[in-house]
This record gives C-alpha cells, structure tokens and sequence, in this order.
C-alpha cells in the first residue's frame, strides 16, 4: 500500500508539473495551430486592454457582409481627380458623305442605325450635271477622232513606203493623235476628279455615259483596330485575319427626289472603334499631369451610368497620349486626351445587323491620375476606418474578436486610405475591410454595457 501511494504521489506531481509549464509556454505551443492569433500581454482581454476589443457571432458577422483580408505591403500611386467626357477622334473615326455630283437622290439604299461594309452602297444618284456631261462627250468624241486617225495612218503607211504620198503627211497624222492623246488624258483626268472610277471612264470611251451613280461606303477606313465582343459578352477566339470593319448610318440628311449639288453633305458615317477621353485638369495640377503622361502611368477611369461586369476588362491599361497646349480663359482647365479603344456587341433583327458600343461620344467619365508614388505602405478601402476623435482606428481579427487598432493614415481619397507602416498593425494580420464604423459603434455599446452592469453591481452592496 505504501508503494502505491508513493507511485500515485509521483504521477500526480508530475501531471501538475507538465500542466504548469504548458501554461506559462502557452504563447509558445499556440502559434503553432493554423489560424491562430497570439495576444501580447498588454492585449489580453482584460485591464483597459480589454475595452479595445469586440467580440461579434458569425450571424453578426454575417449580418454586416463583413470582408477579412490579410494585409500586404505595397507601393501605391496618389491620385487627383478631373473630370472627362468621350469624344471622337479628330481628323478620324467618322466619315462624311458628300455627292460627288450634281444630281436628284433617286434611291436610299442604306438608313440611319444600319451597319455598312467599305464599299456599301448608301443611295443612288441619277445624274444632271451639265460639266460631267460635258466631259463624257468630250472624251467620246476624243476617243473616236483617235481611233480614225490611227486607221487612216495605218492605210497611208503602205502608200508611204511605196512613194505614193509624202512622208510629210504621215507626220501631220502622228501630230494629230499626240494631240489627240494629250487631250483625252486631259479628259480622262477631269472625269477622275469628278469621282469617276478608271472602269466607269472607259465606259464613256466606249459610248457608255454615266446617267446614275452609287454613293458608297469608303473603301478604306483609317484607324480601324477590331475589337468585336459578341452578344453573349465572351470575347470570340483570336483570328489569324483582320475582320472587315463596318460602320454605322449615323445621319441622312437628304430623301428620295431630292435635288442635291456636287459637294453637298448626304450624311454622317459612324466608326466608334477608336475614341478618346478628353480630360480636363486644372491649371495648378499641369506638372502632376505632365509628369504622369511622361511617366506613363495607367489611370483609374470610372464611366458614368455603366454596370460593372456589365462589359468585359480593357485589354490595355488607359494612359495619357498628350496635353494641349491651351487654357481656357473661363474655367481655367486644359485638355488632355487618352486613347480609349471602344467595345461592341451585334444583334440581328429583321434582316439587319444591328451594333450597340460601349463608349459613346458625350459619355462623362470620372478619371483618376496617379501624381506620386508612396512605398512600403497599407492600402485599405475607407470602409476599414473608424474615427473617434482624433484617433482613425481599424479591426484585426482574432477568431471571434475584432481588435481595434490605431493606425496613421498618410493618405486618402474618396476610395482608398494609405496606412504608414509603423508596427501598429503587421503584414499578414487579418483586418476588416468594411463595417468599420459599425464594429466601433458595437465596441461602444459592449463597453456601456459593462458600465451598466459593474454600476448595478456596486448598489446592490
């Protein structure tokens, strides 16, 4: 019996042994479990410690749509923002359509809203002017004088070289066809400027006036890149070839019957394949702009009345291509432009083909300009900021805890704050990205609370 007790005395000295060392080390074994986050003395949860801590359940969690994300240490770009609005590019992109003569609109083949190819026809144009018929029976007649005159020196050149007639009458026929030569190239050239193609002109050689025209769609479209986002919004796979680029019937401006003269405007072609953003910055900002167009910096641009996920990503970051060289006297901005490579999605109705662009002229657009970089800090939405006071705090979570922790803010904007990485909080820690007002106002509640029931607890002595 006394050997068992002594046995028993043993095993139990030693179980109290091992149990106080796991104690004191506890900060040491607790580091190793996945997940887990050790409390320095001086936040154990209680002395004052405890007033800066918050314990929330998974459904308040839930409640409060509440995000948690490992902090990172980063560079971030300061911003300042101007507004924008998209515009065509000038000198590019739409096209206008002119008569190239004279005459009555006899048919339209091609309406506002339609999608055209290069070389689409857009109307018909029956002709009555006087200078092009002028020129086609000059050229007929020219022609046919030419073709004489070769065949009657072709019967004089056997009698020539018999000594039937003088040579010198060959000559004045070669004189004749050079004029004759010289006069209907002169023609031809005439008949070109008026816009007729080298096909139709030998047709007017041949007896073929021209009477009507087609009016179509230019057959080469400067500045085309395609970009085509089908109607499912998936981006199609890659094609070894250039896909035809179509425009768009923006404008008529004539009907049928209608009596137009050379020159005249008939309407507008829509190309909205390549825009630009026209900012507008302020005069005191021109050397953060012009820095930031040097430097080549991508901007956050941020398009008015536009779903998010409602289009796919651009494929290139938007940067500054250059700033004009004026101020406006009123407002005292400048403009400056970015390149904006535009979207689009087809759909098929009645026949027809019809397009929907993602950007369009007179868009306003919201654009944010990086004018500085700041190294090595936190970068956190505003929604992880408390403020109380003087004091900016936000939330580290420890299970079902939530820390508050004060931190220095270097900057911010309308979007994200910029925290000075000073050993308040650490890469890695776990902190609130939303509902940081909400989580103080809940620390405040749970600390009145306790105020409440400490103070009933002192009268019920």
């Amino acid at each position: 019996m006394h050997a068992r007790s002594i046995t028993w005395f043993v095993l139990l000295s030693i179980a109290l042994l091992l149990a106080t060392a796991a104690y004191f080390m506890r900060n040491t074994w607790m580091a190793s479990l996945p997940g887990t986050i050790i409390d320095t003395p001086s936040e154990r949860p209680h002395a004052p410690a405890a007033k800066e801590r918050v314990k929330l359940s998974r459904q308040a969690q839930a409640n409060l749509r509440l995000v948690v994300k490992p902090l990172q240490l980063q560079s971030y770009r300061r911003t300042i923002q101007v507004p924008g609005v998209v515009v065509e590019r000038r000198g590019k992109g739409d096209q206008s359509i002119v008569a190239p003569f004279a005459g009555v609109i006899k048919e339209i083949h091609a309406i506002p809203g339609d999608v055209v190819q290069p070389g689409g026809a857009v109307l018909t144009l029956r002709l009555n002017s006087e200078p092009l018929q002028t020129s086609q029976t000059e050229l007929f007649k020219t022609a046919q004088e030419i073709k004489i005159t070769e065949d009657q020196k072709r019967r004089l050149d056997a009698a020539a070289k018999q000594g039937a007639i003088p040579e010198v009458r060959l000559l004045e026929l070669q004189y004749q066809l050079e004029r004759l030569g010289a006069s209907r190239k002169a023609y031809r050239a005439d008949l070109g400027l008026k816009g007729l193609t080298p096909e139709m002109i030998d047709g007017v050689e041949k007896g073929e006036f021209l009477k009507e025209t087609v009016v179509r769609v230019p057959s080469v479209i400067e500045g085309f890149q395609p970009s085509q986002i089908p109607a499912n919004g998936e981006a199609k796979a890659a094609n070894t070839r250039t896909p035809t680029p179509l425009l768009e019937i923006e404008e008529l401006k004539v009907f049928p019957g209608e009596q137009v003269q050379a020159g005249q405007l008939l309407g507008h072609l829509a190309n909205h394949q390549n825009l630009y953003i026209e900012g507008r910055g302020f005069r005191e900002d021109t050397a953060l702009v012009e820095k930031t167009a040097a430097a080549g910096w991508p901007l956050q641009v941020r398009f008015s009345e536009e779903r998010e996920g409602h289009w796919p990503p651009l494929e290139k970051p938007l940067t500054i291509l250059y700033l004009a060289n004026n101020i406006d006297p009123v407002s005292q901005t400048f403009p400056f432009f970015v390149p904006l490579p535009n979207q689009y999605r087809e759909y098929n109705q009645a026949g027809k083909t019809y397009r929907i662009w993602r950007f369009r002229p007179g868009q306003r657009v919201q654009l944010r300009v990086p004018v500085g970089e700041l190294p090595d800090v936190f970068v956190l939405p505003t929604a992880a900021l408390a403020r109380e006071g003087a004091e900016t705090y936000v939330f580290r979570q420890n299970g079902d805890y939530f820390d508050r922790k004060p931190v220095y803010v270097i900057h911010e904007d309308a979007l994200m704050v910029v925290l000075v990485n000073d050993g308040s909080v650490f890469p890695g820690d776990f902190i609130a990205q939303n509902a940081a007002e909400a989580l103080n106002r809940a620390l405040k509640a749970q600390e009145s609370q306790a105020g409440s029931q400490g103070h009933d607890h002192g009268h019920s002595h």
